[in-house]
């Protein structure tokens, strides 16, 4: 079902080029950011404690994830994924996969007790993908939209 992934490798988005070369794939999770203000807006949440990798077959990013550390009560020293999306041309060949290894990896060896992300509940298929990843769906996630759309 999930492919194997050729050819992929891992590496941490740190400059702006870096940055900007994974906005076209993020761009199919978050369609809502403009290019022009994706670089200011992940560097914000940079400075809060965000990272952004990213997985690519030679130059091209297939994959591309943000996540950050924290620690809760709840759950300990935790990771958290805010953001995980291949590309749609590149969906069921693996590069997503890895990169979710990669970051699982990151969180053990960065002293992680937990390994945490939503998912819209519309997204059945990502859901397929993180229970054969090992994943556990353990709680509702709730929200409530403070400003509305267009909103400063």
């Amino acid at each position: 079902m999930w492919g194997v992934a050729l050819n992929c490798s891992i590496h941490e988005a740190l400059s702006d080029a870096d940055i900007l070369r994974g906005f076209p794939v993020m761009h199919e999770l978050r369609p809502h950011i403009s290019c022009d203000e994706f670089l200011p807006r992940i560097r914000r949440q940079m400075d809060a404690g965000y990272r952004l990798a990213y997985a690519a077959q030679g130059e091209h990013v297939m994959a591309v994830a943000g996540f950050r550390f924290f620690e809760m009560l709840a759950w300990g020293r935790a990771m958290y994924v805010d953001d995980l999306v291949s590309t749609d041309q590149s969906r069921g060949m693996g590069f997503g996969s890895k990169l979710i290894d990669w970051l699982v990896e990151l969180a053990r060896n960065s002293g992680c007790d937990q390994f945490h992300l939503d998912s819209g509940v519309h997204r059945f298929a990502a859901h397929r993908f993180y229970l054969h990843k090992g994943m556990d769906i353990t709680s509702h996630h709730f929200a409530m939209r403070l400003k509305q759309e267009g909103e400063s």
